[in-house]
């Protein structure tokens, strides 16, 4: 690491924040304003263009203006990340920066965490040490965010499970800090900003997503298979399921769950409309990680879709079960939950193990402290500050 850093003409130290999808810019938000807000930080916001219209409708929505838009000319992975390097390498060039910061396990955040370890600028891993350790589930992200752990130097684990896993790894506790998740952060933002609570009178809907690369093909049609069934055994249970936009996922959903009248089917909801869905929810039947962390807000017990989850805190809880895509599992355990209101009720959080909502304000600090001293003020005549991390 670097002896001095530089500030800017106003005294202010610049920061690096590389984001390129929507959960990323959800977590990141409240990262980016408590910077904004600090009396030694200048964040500088880069938009990889991972994500599309997804990405400008949820930058405009937590009153994100990117610093830097890179294009992205081909659609295959291996294209984006190709150009995404060369175009954050010209970025990196253009200023001192005394941080890169980036968020859980993305094409986007591997990229941004490796361009600031080529430059030797200390890298911040936000979400760090989720572990499936099972390369293959979640493929590709179990592999890129256990990268991204080897070369950052702030590791903010969301719980004390994930920063445990980090010692284990080797990574000293003197650069772990637990802050809790801050996709708690922009939940608490959007419900007293855009007045979200629940409005369905009874019971609400069940609420399914699917997306993941791991459940492509014959898993996708198990979990529908269980949908419709629990559609026809329970009619007078709304269903309602925001299909992914990827034809693999659309193909299958359409063709078995198309035709039963208590199944809405809708184009993927923007950010406040899932929180308002997670609002009156009554479950929530998904592979998604980001619903894990955001159902227990609300109160709603999730069915995780997969084998395994890096979010065991909801298992912990109780506010998550594990039931793949088994259709014979899920069909019985929706059924138990219906009929089994002690059961239900075990299942609905006190609180959510995933933080209180102050996440992003502890990373700002914690990165102003160990980049500037304990008073966080880079304010130095000369414009040079010693690095004490």
């Amino acid at each position: 690491m670097r002896e001095f850093l530089h500030t800017l003409p106003d005294g202010k130290v610049p920061i690096l924040i590389v984001c390129g999808t929507r959960p990323e810019i959800i977590k990141l938000a409240s990262v980016y304003h408590a910077l904004r807000e600090s009396s030694w930080a200048r964040p500088s916001w880069v938009h990889t263009g991972q994500h599309g219209d997804m990405a400008v409708q949820m930058l405009a929505c937590f009153n994100v203006k990117p610093d830097h838009v890179l294009e992205r000319k081909e659609e295959s992975l291996l294209d984006f990340s190709t150009g995404c390097r060369v175009q954050l390498d010209a970025v990196l060039r253009s200023k001192p920066w005394a941080a890169v910061i980036v968020q859980g396990d993305t094409e986007s955040a591997f990229l941004g965490a490796l361009s600031g370890f080529y430059h030797q600028i200390p890298v911040a891993h936000v979400e760090a040490g989720l572990r499936t350790y099972n390369l293959n589930r979640p493929f590709p992200e179990e592999g890129l965010r256990q990268m991204i752990g080897r070369i950052a130097s702030f590791h903010f684990a969301p719980t004390s499970r994930a920063a445990k896993a980090l010692e284990r790894e080797g990574v000293s506790p003197q650069k772990i800090m637990v802050t809790g998740n801050t996709v708690v952060d922009a939940q608490l933002w959007a419900c007293a900003q855009h007045d979200i609570r629940r409005r369905l009178v009874g019971k609400g809907h069940l609420l399914v997503t699917m997306h993941r690369r791991e459940n492509w093909g014959a898993d996708v049609e198990h979990a529908c298979a269980a949908v419709a069934d629990i559609a026809r055994e329970f009619p007078s249970l709304p269903v309602l399921f925001p299909v992914h936009l990827n034809p693999i996922i659309q193909e299958p959903v359409h063709r078995l769950l198309g035709g039963l009248a208590n199944i809405c089917l809708t184009e993927p909801l923007d950010y406040l409309a899932m929180q308002q869905a997670l609002a009156d929810a009554w479950l929530v039947l998904s592979d998604s990680g980001g619903l894990q962390e955001e159902a227990p807000t609300f109160k709603v017990p999730v069915l995780v879709l997969r084998e395994e989850t890096e979010r065991p805190e909801v298992l912990d809880a109780g506010c998550a079960l594990l039931v793949g895509t088994n259709r014979d599992l899920i069909l019985k355990t929706v059924r138990r939950l219906m009929t089994d209101d002690v059961a239900y009720r075990r299942m609905q959080a006190p609180s959510n193990p995933f933080g209180d909502g102050t996440a992003g304000l502890q990373i700002a600090d914690r990165l102003g402290s160990a980049l500037c001293g304990e008073d966080s003020s880079c304010d130095q005549p000369e414009g040079q500050v010693n690095v004490v991390a």
